[in-house]
């Protein structure tokens, strides 16, 4: 091992040698790069190879390299880049080649292979790793893809990127990704030998026997690979998408025509392809030139379009009533609503038409409940507050069971000042499940504190103990504490949060947040923190090593405190935590005696 080594390290000295002759680096940093590469060296020459080493080295090869490049830009020299950079150029190529033989399946590693060549302009090896690569990760798309627009963007191959989509569709005859990046390399190749042909035409050169094939020109390519992957492929996303693509490119006006006519035909009954049709309608310009139209016509022409789509629009919804459907013209309506305009009389008419949506999807029992709560708000927002509790009465009707329904009916009386919110509370608790009702208890209570009497309050929060899950219960105790504290003083907090220890569950903030209480008193008593922390302890003192520890410091610092108490707590610690804990718990301990914690 060691005379490969050294033969490997005389085989630098020519290049260390050359970049000494010409100035770049001094013989003290010769050495340091010598001692350095006998380092790595010796790393990967062991029997347990490690990745970790590999790309160490070639990290460090890279820096040296960009190294050099700076040397050579403050010194203008440019000369010897065969004898100095080609040299650990292909070093650093060797070292990729050897890593992405042992760890095969590491694709980031073939990736910053791939990375290293485009830097370093390596064309021809580049070809190389791309041919190894595919041959082991044949079952990635995206690395197929990587290869042809490489091919066909950086060496300017069509016919090369066009060898390695088909091969790629063998392997994955089905994936859409690879059929729309074929889509698009053959309408650039189209787009390409327009370009040289009317160059040539330009120039008025004689181009002999050579004739530039028209279908090629006219996208014919593009075609074919279009309807071989309609066969295969399903769905309006994939022909959306395609469609796109070829909206990109000014010869395929024929092309697009045939992809419209096929989604119209293929997927009538389908949300997406009637959205993509109103939306079009959108795109349809007007015929006048910009700079002669007034403000006035210009307001006019965008309420005309709207019009148009919201006709395709309702076409739809009566072709394809479901709520996927009317979900589609809703976002459409919403959508613009929300787009900035200084027409007033726009606005207005963008927000009637919006509702008068809603309205219609709501009566035909096909609205989704997520949009219930846009309606809502768009009420709200336009001060119909009478028909924002009509909608929100409608809704929970619809969607009896679903707390977030119940939970915006509530918020909108709530914001509104109604008298029955109490009724519409109990009408809600009565329709959910028990298990689901938290959000609502939290919301009735914190209604009750800013509207009714205290006692009111506390009866609530009582029969909120009583009437949610055990696990439920335990925020609600969390808020009962805190509002007690704040309305009824110490003596009272006290007096319940000795009341609530009796039903468990509890939650280690619930005993924090006494213990804060207590902290919070002008004559805090350790006696009563020590009941509070070993309330806590038993609960949590197998699973919390800070509880212990801010037991301990409570013990060391508070007056009343007894620091010889702190032996037996550290011992009751390392009873009652589990696994890594109680490492945890020692290393945290010592930092505390040591006075860093």
């Amino acid at each position: 091992m060691a005379e490969r080594i050294e033969q490997r390290l005389e085989d630098r000295i020519p290049e260390l040698e050359q970049l000494e002759r010409v100035g770049l680096f001094t013989r003290k940093e010769i050495r340091a790069v010598l001692r350095k590469a006998s380092a790595l060296e010796y790393k990967i020459q062991r029997r347990a190879l490690r990745k970790e080493d590999f790309i160490n080295y070639i990290q460090y090869e890279v820096n040296l390299l960009e190294l050099i490049k700076k040397r050579r830009a403050r010194t203008g020299y440019s000369f010897k880049k065969d004898e100095i950079e080609h040299s650990i150029l292909h070093r650093v190529h060797s070292l990729f080649n050897r890593a992405t033989g042992k760890w095969k399946d590491d694709v980031q590693l073939w990736l910053s292979h791939v990375a290293f060549c485009k830097q370093w302009n390596a064309k021809h090896q580049l070809s190389k790793v791309f041919s190894t690569m595919l041959a082991i990760h044949s079952n990635k798309p995206a690395l197929w893809i990587m290869a042809a627009k490489w091919e066909m963007e950086t060496r300017l191959s069509s016919e090369s990127a066009r060898h390695l989509f088909l091969r790629a569709l063998r392997f994955h005859p089905e994936c859409p990704k690879l059929y729309q990046e074929y889509f698009r390399m053959e309408l650039m190749h189209a787009e390409k030998q327009r370009k040289e042909k009317k160059e040539f035409e330009q120039a008025k050169i004689d181009l002999g026997e050579f004739k530039y094939s028209e279908e090629i020109l006219n996208g014919e390519m593009a075609r074919i690979v279009y309807r071989e992957a309609s066969q295969k492929i399903k769905g309006v996303e994939f022909q959306l998408v395609v469609l796109s693509i070829a909206k990109l490119f000014d010869f395929t006006q024929d092309l697009q025509k045939e992809i419209l006519e096929s989604l119209q035909t293929k997927y009538a009954d389908d949300p997406l392809m009637w959205d993509f049709t109103a939306r079009r309608e959108l795109e349809l310009g007007s015929l006048q030139p910009a700079e002669h139209t007034t403000k006035q016509k210009k307001v006019s022409e965008v309420a005309q379009r709207e019009e148009r789509c919201c006709a395709v629009f309702d076409e739809a919804v009566r072709a394809v009533p479901t709520e996927d459907m009317w979900k589609c013209y809703i976002t459409f309506c919403l959508e613009r609503y929300n787009r900035k305009t200084n027409s007033e009389e726009l606005k207005q008419k963008r927000l009637e038409r919006t509702l008068s949506v809603f309205s219609k999807a709501h009566e035909s029992n096909l609205l989704p409940e997520a949009l219930y709560k846009q309606w809502l708000q768009l009420l709200l927002d336009s001060s119909l507050s009478e028909k924002a509790v009509e909608v929100a009465e409608a809704a929970t009707r619809h969607f009896s069971l679903s707390v977030e329904m119940w939970q915006m009916r509530l918020q909108v009386l709530i914001q509104l000042k109604r008298d029955d919110v109490t009724q519409c509370f109990e009408e809600a608790i009565k329709h959910v499940k028990s298990k689901s009702t938290l959000p609502l208890w939290t919301l009735w209570v914190e209604w009750s504190e800013g509207t009714n009497s205290r006692e009111d309050t506390e009866a609530l929060y009582q029969r909120s103990l009583h009437a949610t899950t055990p696990a439920e219960s335990v925020t609600m105790k969390e808020m009962y504490l805190d509002w007690t504290y704040r309305n009824g003083g110490y003596k009272k907090v006290r007096r319940l949060f000795i009341s609530l220890c009796e039903n468990r569950p509890f939650s280690l903030d619930f005993f924090r947040k006494m213990i804060q209480i207590e902290k919070e008193q002008e004559s805090c008593k350790m006696l009563h923190l020590r009941e509070y922390y070993e309330r806590a302890l038993r609960e949590f003192g197998s699973t919390d090593t800070d509880l212990w520890l801010d037991y301990i410091k409570e013990e060391l610092s508070h007056p009343q405190g007894k620091p010889e108490n702190c032996g037996s707590i550290h011992w009751r610690a390392m009873k009652m935590l589990q696994g890594e804990l109680v490492e945890d718990f020692v290393s945290k301990y010592t930092l505390l005696q040591t006075g860093h914690l």
